[in-house]
C-alpha cells in the first residue's frame, strides 16, 4: 500500500512520546474500555489513542468521526488492533481518504499487552460496562469475564410503554418501566420502602447482578406528547443510577443498548418473562445514599468552593428559550450550575454517545468537563429536567471512577417549581 509502512514497538514508544502523530485503536469499544476480548494478558488500550472501530466504517457517518477526533489528513496517524488484516483494511480506508501518513502497528497482541513494563488505560470501572457478548454469554449458561456469581435479572427498561418490550428484547430480559422506580408526581426516585417492594417483586435482591438496557427510537418533541417513550435506553440509565442508590451491588449497563446486541446479529424475542419475587432485598435502602441529593444540598453545592452542580441540558434549555419537556412550564437555568451540554434536546445526549449509542471515549468526555472547571478532586452532582440525562452524565463520572458523584435529583423540576428559588435566563457572563 502506498505510503504505508509498519511501525516496531520501540518506534511506537517514541512516537507517543514525542506526540508525532495520532494512534487509532480500531478494536471494538468493549477492549478499548477494558475488556479482554482476545483473552489477551492485560486489558486496556495504548495510551493517547482514539477509539474508532473498524465496524463503524460501515456507516457513512464514520469520516465526520475522524474530524471529531482530529485526526487531520496532514498528520501521520498510526493504527493498530487485534489482527494484521483488520487493521490493514483501517489504513487502507485511510489512505483511499487522502491521509497522506498511514503507518501499522501489528504487536498489541503479542507484545504490548504481554509486556507489564509497558502501559495500558482503561476505564476504572469498565466492568461495569458490559457488552452484547458477554451478555449472551451469561444468558447461555456460561461464566464470562468478571463475573462470579450465579443470580442476576436483565432489565428491559421502558417508560410506561410496554410495547416498546413486547416488539423485542434480549432472550430472558425482564420489564422494567421506569415508573416503578420514580415518582410520575415529582419525577424524583422512590421512597427506599417503595424501592424495596419494588426491588423485591423483580427478585432483585442487593447482591444479585442486574443488567439494564433499553432502546433508542429518535424521539422527536414537536412531534409526540411524551418523547420519553422513545428513549428507552436513556430510561435505562436512570433505573441504573437508582438501582446503584438503592444498594444493589453490581449495577450494569450494557454499552448502546439493545442497539449494540442487534449490531452483534444476535436474535430477540417476543416471549414476555416474568420476574421472580423474591422476600428480602437484604440490606438496608438506600445503600448508597451519598449518590442522590436533593434540593437543600445542591443550594450548598452552589456556595461551595469545592463543589459544582452540572446542568446536563441543551443550550436552548440552558438560557431559557425553552423549558424542554410538555409539562415544565417555566424556562431558564439555576444561577451558578455549570453547562454540562447533552446534545440537542431533552431526550437526546449525543455529546456523551458515539452515533451507535455507545459511550463515548471516557477520556474525551472528561476533557471537556474539564474545560468548564470540573475534575475528580470536587464533588460534582449533575441534574437535567427530572434525572433522565443526569443519570447518564453520572455513569460516565462514576465509571471513570470519579470519587464524589451525584445526581441532583429534583432536577430543574424541582428547582423551578419553587417561586423562592432564582432563576437565571440568557447566556451567562
Amino acid at each position: 500500500m502506498k505510503n504505508l509502512s509498519t511501525f516496531s514497538t520501540d518506534e511506537l514508544k517514541y512516537f507517543i512520546d514525542e506526540s508525532a502523530g495520532k494512534v487509532i485503536d480500531i478494536r471494538p469499544i468493549a477492549a478499548y474500555n477494558g475488556w479482554r476480548l482476545q483473552n489477551e494478558n492485560r486489558g486496556g488500550h495504548i495510551p493517547k489513542a482514539k477509539s474508532i472501530p473498524l465496524k463503524w466504517t460501515r456507516y457513512m457517518d464514520w469520516v465526520e468521526v475522524l474530524e471529531e477526533k482530529n485526526i487531520r489528513k496532514d498528520e501521520p496517524a498510526v493504527v493498530y488492533g487485534y489482527d494484521g488484516e483488520s487493521t490493514r483494511s483501517m489504513a487502507k480506508k485511510l489512505l483511499d481518504l487522502s491521509y497522506t501518513d498511514v503507518r501499522i502497528y501489528d504487536g498489541f497482541l503479542s507484545e504490548w499487552s504481554a509486556n507489564k513494563e509497558l502501559p495500558l488505560d482503561r476505564l476504572e470501572r469498565y466492568q461495569q460496562l458490559v457488552h452484547a457478548e458477554w451478555v449472551k454469554q451469561l444468558i447461555d449458561g456460561e461464566r464470562p469475564q468478571e463475573y462470579d456469581k450465579d443470580d442476576y435479572v436483565i432489565c428491559h427498561s421502558h417508560y410506561g410503554y410496554i410495547e416498546d418490550y413486547e416488539k423485542g428484547h434480549i432472550p430472558g430480559a425482564i420489564a422494567l418501566n421506569t415508573n416503578w422506580l420514580e415518582s410520575t408526581e415529582t419525577w424524583n426516585r422512590r421512597t427506599p420502602d417503595e424501592l424495596r417492594k419494588r426491588l423485591e417483586s423483580l427478585g432483585v435482591r442487593h447482591d444479585t447482578t442486574v443488567v439494564v438496557y433499553g432502546r433508542f427510537s429518535a424521539p422527536v418533541y414537536d412531534e409526540e406528547r411524551f418523547p420519553g417513550k422513545s428513549a428507552g435506553h436513556l430510561g435505562a440509565m436512570r433505573s441504573a443510577a437508582i438501582l446503584l442508590y438503592a444498594g444493589v451491588d453490581d449495577v450494569r449497563i450494557l454499552n448502546g443498548g439493545i442497539t449494540s446486541w442487534e449490531d452483534t446479529g444476535y436474535e430477540l424475542s417476543t416471549n414476555d418473562v416474568d420476574p421472580q419475587p423474591i422476600e428480602d432485598f437484604g440490606a438496608e435502602i438506600p445503600g448508597r445514599p451519598e449518590l442522590m441529593i436533593d434540593t437543600p444540598q445542591a443550594k450548598e453545592y452552589l456556595a461551595a468552593d469545592d463543589a459544582e452542580l452540572v446542568s446536563v441540558r441543551s443550550w436552548t434549555e440552558f438560557i431559557g428559550d425553552q423549558s424542554g419537556y410538555h409539562y415544565i412550564d417555566k424556562k431558564g437555568r439555576i444561577p451558578g450550575a455549570v453547562f454540562g451540554n447533552c446534545g440537542s434536546d431533552a431526550y437526546h445526549m449525543e455529546n456523551y454517545r458515539n452515533f451507535d449509542h455507545t459511550m463515548r471515549e471516557y477520556q474525551e468526555v472528561a476533557e471537556k468537563w474539564m474545560e468548564e472547571g470540573l475534575t475528580p478532586v470536587k464533588k460534582l452532582a449533575f441534574y437535567c429536567g427530572t434525572g433522565w440525562r443526569g443519570s447518564e452524565a453520572f455513569w460516565n463520572a462514576w465509571l471513570m471512577g470519579w470519587p464524589n458523584v451525584a445526581v441532583y435529583d429534583g432536577g430543574w423540576y424541582e428547582w423551578s417549581n419553587d417561586p423562592q428559588n432564582p432563576i437565571g435566563t440568557g447566556k451567562p457572563e
